[in-house]
């Protein structure tokens, strides 16, 4: 395709703060690192991407935040004014976007999401092609901008409703009994999806927080946070329900409490959607990032699959998955990615489904299966603030004096390390200036010395232990 470049038209450019510029997304503070002008290039930048590979209808939706109408705008003027075709699915939750780029006729998406962040916070989620761009794509697009390397044109506008199409596809094939459940969406953009579902699933349903507030009125929506589930154990408690389920505030992460209030972890949640899936495909690859606990890797061993431990983050997992054909993967943040029944992508209005279908399953209650889980003691995710700089460096001299030492190391994504107490975890952080680190282990005082082992190579590297922050 012979574009007609902005550049050499009129000499247009846009640099890019390059903190926005992620592994996974973009993402910065609305205002500050990442404003309208930066939508409208993206806009510019990704038109021309896209045309490169012979795409010309991109879907667009957004979250609930207060500027991401703002920066919707400005993103789909800079798309249409290089020439794509802009079709605009509306607010609600990122796997409704995910779900519209094989719903509808088009090549790719973009969804305008802050995603968990607080609410100052706001980015862009890609995908063209049946790939998420990331990564190295992404710092691609800053270089890009920055040379004016713009395609021309006069793309037009549409608006679909595929709201009802996407609840439609989240009940496909359900069967399950009835549970009585309860529900947050943490007034995020999951909220009115969520009200159009629990219309459809037999039993009882108590959604709290429904109505999309950018805001965050009530807790910060980010399920992983034990905390943010605080309203959900007492909706829990008070109706004596059986189990709770919270979404983020794009609705790409999952979080759950048993009847007694007992959160269930990614990890534990991945544990028991994968009994189903494995009766169904035996013998299959199943992934996890690297900060899971090694009880999900030794179950899903023990129920005939093939455990895979893969790195954090959710481009990084979907890569994975179409290399392997793994039907179901997850990680502790509460991504859940299914490939089984559905199209690999990660939504937690989705796996909140095939939670309860699994429950139904199992012929037990959510609270029996927790009942029976392996035990053992684990830290929550430590974080250490580093120099942005320091950060791969502290990790690779941690590996090497564990390799001197003649440590058991797996370097799959920082330094995972197996001792007779258990293991340990130390990584970069992709999208932050932080190391994160984790440790299990079947004690207490097990734990106390796997984290002493975390401080001893933190030490060495000059980081102090008190700057740690869960």
């Amino acid at each position: 395709m012979n574009l007609i470049r902005a550049a050499r038209a009129g000499g247009m450019s846009h640099q890019f703060n390059r903190t926005i510029l992620r592994e996974y997304d973009i993402r910065g503070i609305v205002g500050d690192t990442l404003t309208e002008a930066d939508a409208y290039a993206l806009g510019r930048t990704y038109a021309a991407l896209a045309r490169d590979e012979g795409a010309k209808r991109i879907a667009v939706g957004r979250d609930g935040r207060t500027h991401s109408g703002m920066l919707e705008a400005a993103l789909v003027r800079g798309l249409t004014e290089g020439g794509i075709h802009a079709v605009l699915t509306g607010m609600g939750p990122s796997p409704m976007l995910y779900f519209a780029t094989y719903y509808l006729d088009v090549d790719g998406g973009i969804q305008v999401t802050g995603s968990h962040n607080p609410a100052d916070y706001n980015g862009f989620k890609l995908l063209l092609k049946g790939r998420s761009v990331f990564g190295q794509e992404i710092q691609a697009i800053g270089r890009r901008a920055a040379a004016g390397d713009w395609s021309e044109g006069s793309g037009r506008t549409e608006e679909v409703d595929i709201r009802e199409a996407y609840v439609a596809r989240l009940i496909e094939g359900f069967s399950a009994e009835a549970y009585r459940v309860g529900w947050d969406a943490g007034n995020g953009a999951a909220g009115p999806i969520l009200d159009m579902l629990v219309e459809h699933l037999p039993g009882q349903h108590h959604a709290i927080f429904t109505k999309v507030d950018g805001t965050f009125p009530n807790h910060h929506p980010d399920p992983t946070v034990e905390k943010n589930l605080d309203h959900l154990k007492a909706l829990v408690a008070d109706k004596g329900l059986d189990f709770g389920i919270a979404f983020d505030g794009d609705g790409d992460r999952i979080g759950a409490v048993d009847g007694k209030g007992r959160v269930i972890w990614g990890d534990q949640l991945l544990m028991i959607l994968a009994v189903p899936v494995l009766q169904e495909l035996p013998g299959s690859t199943l992934i996890a990032d690297v900060k899971a606990s090694q009880k999900f890797f030794d179950r899903v061993a023990e129920l005939g699959g093939s455990p895979l431990m893969w790195k954090t983050g959710h481009s990084l997992i979907k890569s994975k998955m179409k290399e392997t054909g793994a039907p179901l993967a997850g990680e502790m943040s509460g991504h859940i990615f299914f490939k089984h029944r559905w199209y690999g992508f990660d939504d937690a209005l989705y796996a909140a489904v095939r939670l309860i279908e699994a429950v139904s399953q199992s012929g037990r209650t959510l609270t029996e299966i927790m009942d029976a889980m392996p035990k053992s003691v684990a830290t929550p995710e430590l974080r250490f603030q580093v120099d942005e700089v320091r950060k791969f460096a502290i990790v690779d001299e941690v590996r090497h004096r564990l390799a001197s030492d003649g440590a058991k190391v797996d370097a799959t994504d920082g330094v995972r390390v197996n001792t007779r107490d258990g293991w340990w975890l130390l990584r970069a952080s992709n999208t932050q200036d932080v190391l994160v680190a984790r440790a299990e282990a079947a004690d207490q005082a097990g734990l106390d010395r796997l984290v002493a082992q975390i401080d001893d190579q933190l030490a060495k590297s000059g980081v102090e232990r008190v700057e740690a922050v869960h």
